[in-house]
C-alpha cells in the first residue's frame, strides 16, 4: 500500500464479512474531499455486491475517489469505472431481491411444515391459560407480569388474543 502512494493505512484485523469493522468505520469518518480511498482487492473491503456498493457510495458522497489496486477498472475516478460501479450497484439490487426473494420461501416453507418463526414465547400455553384466568379473576397486569416474570407487554398482548 506505501508501495501505491498511501499516505494513511487502516488496516481491519477482523474478516470483511463482518459490519462492525472499526477500521472501515474510522476511514470513513476521516474522509474529505479529494481523497483516494485505495484496496489492494475489491473482497478485503466487501463480502458482498450490496455492501460494496454501499461503501463505494458513502466514499463518493464524502467526495472521495475510490479504486482497488487488483481490479483496474474499479476506480470511480474514470468514467468507465464509474460505469462498472453503476453496473454493480445494479447487480446489488438484484443480490438484495434474491436474498429477499430467499428468506420469504424459506418462511414460506418453514410455515407450511408448522414451523414457528421467531422467538419462543415468553409463556407456555398453559401458563398463558392460567394468566387469562387470572386476569378474569381481577388481578392486575402488573401482578400477573411480576408472577410469571415477564413483561406488561407479554401479559396485555394475552387480553388481546
Amino acid at each position: 500500500m506505501k508501495a501505491a502512494g498511501c499516505a494513511r493505512i487502516f488496516r481491519e484485523k477482523v474478516t470483511g464479512a463482518r459490519a462492525d469493522r472499526k477500521e472501515l468505520l474510522k476511514m470513513l469518518k476521516h474522509l474529505a474531499a479529494g481523497d483516494v480511498v485505495t484496496v489492494t482487492r475489491i473482497d478485503r473491503l466487501a463480502r458482498s455486491t450490496f455492501d460494496l456498493f454501499a461503501i463505494v457510495k458513502q466514499i463518493a458522497d464524502a467526495g472521495a475517489r475510490f479504486c482497488s489496486l487488483a481490479e483496474p477498472w474499479a476506480d470511480t475516478g474514470t468514467s468507465t469505472g464509474r460505469l462498472m460501479l453503476a453496473v454493480l450497484g445494479g447487480l446489488a439490487d438484484v443480490e438484495r431481491d434474491l436474498i429477499r426473494t430467499r428468506t420469504a420461501e424459506g418462511r414460506s416453507r418453514a410455515a407450511a411444515r408448522g414451523q414457528h418463526m421467531g422467538r419462543p414465547p415468553a409463556l407456555t400455553p398453559q401458563q398463558q391459560a392460567e394468566a387469562r384466568q387470572r386476569r378474569a379473576e381481577g388481578a392486575t397486569l402488573k401482578e400477573l407480569a411480576r408472577s410469571y416474570d415477564v413483561s406488561l407487554a407479554t401479559i396485555s398482548r394475552l387480553d388481546r388474543s
